[in-house]
């Protein structure tokens, strides 16, 4: 699996990743320094912990919810990039379809289904 930054986004701001990029995080979600140090902070202050309690969306304007719409697609594809290679690293291991389809709560006809195909394949179709 691929575990260079290239290529990542940071989950939370949407920086995208380069060779020099230092994130931290896993299972899909990344997070880039700045909004680690910012959330540190924030995280120190009860103040301004509880301010962040609260949905960002509550105070957006409709334009501002609709900008940050390709930011949340990105973060979900991102997400099933790291499902469909951990699923690769998986199969590599010969672990059965039946499997990862009781880890994943389907059965293992929807799990080959949904997940089957080359990685080399997915890939090419943009979805790996």
């Amino acid at each position: 699996m691929d575990f260079s930054p290239t290529g990542w986004i940071c989950s939370f701001c949407g920086v995208q990743g380069t060779k020099d990029t230092r994130f931290g995080g896993g299972l899909g979600a990344m997070i880039c320094m700045d909004c680690l140090e910012h959330y540190y902070e924030t995280f120190l202050s009860p103040e301004k912990t509880k301010m962040i309690q609260r949905p960002p969306w509550n105070e957006m304007t409709d334009t501002e919810m609709l900008a940050k719409l390709p930011l949340i697609v990105q973060s979900v594809n991102q997400g099933d990039k790291f499902l469909r290679s951990w699923i690769d690293l998986l199969r590599e291991r010969k672990l059965s379809w039946a499997q990862i389809g009781q880890a994943v709560g389907i059965s293992r006809q929807a799990a080959w289904e949904r997940f089957s195909g080359t990685p080399a394949k997915r890939r090419a179709q943009g979805t790996a």
